[in-house]
């Protein structure tokens, strides 16, 4: 029996950054969507990513294509739906970071496991999308113990600054500028430093967070107030901050760029955008975006694809203990429901037959007679073929 679970998204396979942009939610904006869309049906999760925002729904009163418009914003023609079983393997996919830009990147899962923990504080899950989530998440974990998919330093972070290397040929020597201080600014500072670069600063709008990462890779600390100053001086910059708003703004670029010397490269790995794409226009200015990294990652791609069998087989192998829980499940349920029947019509027999009244005795003699009459039954409950006539002739 397919499982009553779909999903529908927009992600970097369907719809340029200018379109992710638009539909990415985190904080507070999440935490009111998932409000928003407890209406729409029994359980909801979102999984909201630089690369990727889906809605995952569990009896969904309507389309699941008109409830992502009428709440992320009219994109019909980016979207994607799956239903049922495939759902859940385009879940599990996900997790294993096989739908990433980067083939088997770890930082998905962790951002998979956010979304389920969004959706617990919202109380927007149930049992269905708590246990599909737990399973993509050791789905994802295996994936990455067992095979080779996620060997080596493969993220956004490190994609990004590979393609510096490829601009520069040799770190060695020049100043990045870091924007933002959470854990994707720290991946990128990781590989600039491995990579040689003679000096990394972190700008970021807590200056106390800015200080506490730039200590830990030797770099100096910013305020956003000082975003001049740092642009000013960086030959590199790479932009992960969780803003709202462009920090680096087009007018402060154009006023900067003649008072230097040689270009700025920037590269903007941030969901909304972290740097006005309007600054690619300036002569002397070169910005990359997330959308620019499909060429430096299709050697990844090529590397790890022969890991893809390996893997396939593992999330194969959630699927079928996935489904056999789910089978337990609506047996679980039948059986409740089964019992409640019996002992309702048994009550009502005693009831009618002139029983006399003694509540404490009476529910003793009627949970024992429903034991024994639900016992033949349990079986019927229990088998995927006679298991939904059994609920159908329950619920009429």
């Amino acid at each position: 029996m397919e499982p009553p679970l779909s999903v529908v998204g927009i992600s970097h396979k369907t719809a340029p950054i200018g379109v992710r942009e638009c539909v990415a939610v985190s904080g507070e904006r999440l935490r009111l969507l998932l409000e928003s869309l407890r209406r729409e049906a029994d359980e909801v999760v979102v999984v909201s990513t630089c690369n990727r925002t889906e809605v995952y729904l569990v009896r969904p009163r309507r389309e699941p294509v008109s409830i992502y418009r009428d709440h992320l914003g009219n994109y019909t023609e980016y979207t994607y739906t799956h239903q049922g079983l495939e759902t859940l393997r385009h879940l599990f996919r996900v997790a294993a970071g096989l739908d990433s830009l980067v083939l088997g990147e770890a930082q998905i899962l962790g951002q998979v496991r956010e979304g389920l923990f969004a959706a617990r504080r919202a109380g927007t899950t149930g049992p269905l999308t708590e246990k599909a989530f737990q399973t993509a998440i050791a789905a994802g974990k295996r994936a990455r113990a067992e095979t080779g998919v996620g060997r080596g330093a493969v993220s956004v972070a490190y994609a990004a600054v590979d393609l510096a290397r490829s601009v520069f040929g040799d770190l060695t020597g020049l100043r990045a500028l870091v924007l933002g201080a959470g854990e994707m600014a720290e991946r990128v500072l990781e590989h600039l430093v491995h990579y040689g670069t003679r000096e990394v600063w972190v700008l970021n709008r807590t200056l106390a967070n800015a200080e506490k990462l730039a200590r830990k890779y030797g770099g100096r600390a910013f305020g956003m107030e000082q975003v001049g100053e740092a642009l000013a001086s960086a030959d590199i910059v790479v932009a992960s901050a969780a803003a709202p708003h462009f920090i680096v703004r087009y007018e402060r670029v154009k006023q900067i760029l003649p008072k230097r010397n040689r270009p700025l490269f920037l590269i903007d790995i941030a969901l909304p955008r972290n740097v006005d794409p309007r600054v690619a226009e300036l002569a002397g200015a070169y910005l990359y975006n997330l959308d620019d990294l499909e060429e430096v990652v299709a050697h990844n791609r090529a590397t790890r694809a022969g890991e893809l069998p390996r893997v396939e087989e593992i999330i194969d192998g959630e699927l079928a203990g996935w489904m056999e829980w789910y089978a337990g499940h609506l047996a679980a349920g039948r059986i409740k429901r089964l019992r409640a029947w019996i002992e309702s019509t048994i009550r009502a027999e005693l009831e009618n037959g002139g029983v006399p009244e003694e509540p404490d005795a009476l529910q003793r003699l009627v949970h024992r007679m429903a034991g024994k009459a639900a016992h033949p039954l349990i079986k019927i409950a229990k088998d995927p073929e006679l298991g939904p006539a059994l609920e159908r002739f329950l619920e009429g």
